[in-house]
């Protein structure tokens, strides 16, 4: 049974307040996501020059990136269990104040060691704002109206990434780089307020003993089609994060931009993840999920050809098939996302965590990879999306056929 508001299905146990709290629960869910590109985004105008002020090399002041994403990933595992065992509040509650606390101890760093510690406590706190709003969404929304609703975030939560190097870019103009972290955590304090104005979206918490919360993963194991979907999906999204920790040696180093400039380059590519999504929402009324994963991932492919003959020509011969590639990746992720999820009918907190903990292993992999000492990144970009879209395009196919099909 579903309760019915507006065009939304909610699930007939949740707690009245959320029927009540629409207009909030999407813009909350949305932040929650968006921390993430909100903690990467805003600092990468300041990276080169934090390499020139503790002179280092890039490699070394780009692990504030990878080491984020690796503890990101690595304490995901944790929140999704114990947030099935104990409700999703408080175990986000927590990781807010832990993210808070770390944001002003990065902007307190006076060397890179000192960063890449405070960026992984950071990470740490972070984790639970995007493995628990997707399993928020899992416990309020079903069916095609989660995909829609995941469809609706990606597109609330695209305007972080667009903002985010514009504003550590006018940081960077008046103030000094701490400033970037200092928003973050008023960032953090506002998902803090709206978290505690938010009833608990998990009505049957599961009674197994906290020393056996983990075990959720061992189950999850035993669930092939679970793993290939998310083994897929994930692989779809490492020429993005990959372009995450080259876009500033590219623009910056490679064709000469001024940071502030470089910051709108990168806010034109996150606008294709808002345009992709935005599409997908108009395009499922047409067409099936399965089809619309199926553009995706052949665009992804497409735009790596592109990047490959034409993408060394200028900023705007780069930022064109980039363009076509995060496009690519907002098309197929609301229902990529949305199909992985329908794969499992409990531990749907766990199932979120290992999700997205591939999505930022894999990411932290594309981000140490792009940042060695390549004498020209773009090719070396070019081949990850060439490589990437051919492989997720080939094993979707192959799904297809072998019975897994997108929503109608």
């Amino acid at each position: 049974m579903h309760f019915r508001k507006g065009k939304y299905n909610f699930k007939g146990n949740q707690n009245g307040n959320l029927r009540d709290n629409l207009k909030g629960t999407i813009p909350l869910l949305a932040l929650l996501t968006a921390f993430p590109a909100m903690s990467t985004d805003m600092m990468l105008p300041a990276l080169p020059s934090l390499a020139e002020t503790w002179n280092q090399p890039l490699s070394v002041i780009n692990l504030t990136l990878v080491c984020f994403f690796v503890t990101y990933g690595f304490f995901l595992l944790f929140y999704g269990p114990i947030s099935d065992r104990f409700g999703r509040r408080k175990p986000l509650l927590f990781g807010l104040a832990v993210y808070i606390v770390a944001s002003f101890l990065c902007a307190l760093a006076s060397s890179a060691s000192m960063l890449i510690f405070s960026r992984m406590l950071q990470a740490a706190g972070a984790a639970a704002s995007s493995s628990l709003s997707m399993a928020m969404t899992r416990d309020i929304f079903s069916g095609q109206e989660r995909e829609r609703v995941l469809a609706y975030t990606a597109v609330i939560m695209a305007i972080a990434p667009m903002l985010a190097p514009v504003i550590g870019g006018w940081i960077l103009v008046d103030f000094s780089w701490p400033w970037i972290f200092i928003i973050q955590a008023v960032m953090g304090g506002i998902g803090m307020f709206g978290v505690l104005r938010f009833p608990e979206t998990l009505t049957s918490v599961s009674n197994t003993p906290f020393s056996r919360v983990m075990h959720a993963y061992g189950r999850l194991m035993l669930n092939p089609l679970y793993l290939i979907m998310v083994l897929v999906m994930s692989i779809s999204l490492f020429p993005l994060y990959s372009f995450v920790a080259g876009s500033s040696t590219i623009y910056v180093t490679e064709f000469g931009l001024t940071e502030q400039k470089y910051s709108y380059f990168f806010a034109f590519n996150a606008l294709a993840i808002m345009v992709g999504s935005i599409t997908c929402l108009r395009l499922r009324k047409v067409f099936s999920s399965g089809h619309l994963m199926t553009m995706g991932f052949a665009g992804i492919l497409l735009g790596g050809i592109l990047l490959l003959t034409t993408g060394k020509h200028g900023p705007w011969s780069f930022a064109l098939p980039m363009f076509l590639i995060t496009f690519s990746v907002g098309i197929s992720r609301p229902p990529s996302n949305n199909l992985v999820l329908e794969q499992v009918d409990r531990d749907t907190g766990s199932a979120s965590s290992l999700l997205i903990f591939t999505y930022f292993t894999l990411g932290a992999i594309g981000m140490w990879f792009i940042s060695l000492e390549w004498g020209d990144k773009i090719p070396v970009l070019g081949a990850i999306a060439l490589g990437c879209g051919t492989l997720v395009l080939a094993a979707w196919c192959i799904l297809q056929k072998r019975g897994i099909r997108g929503t109608v």
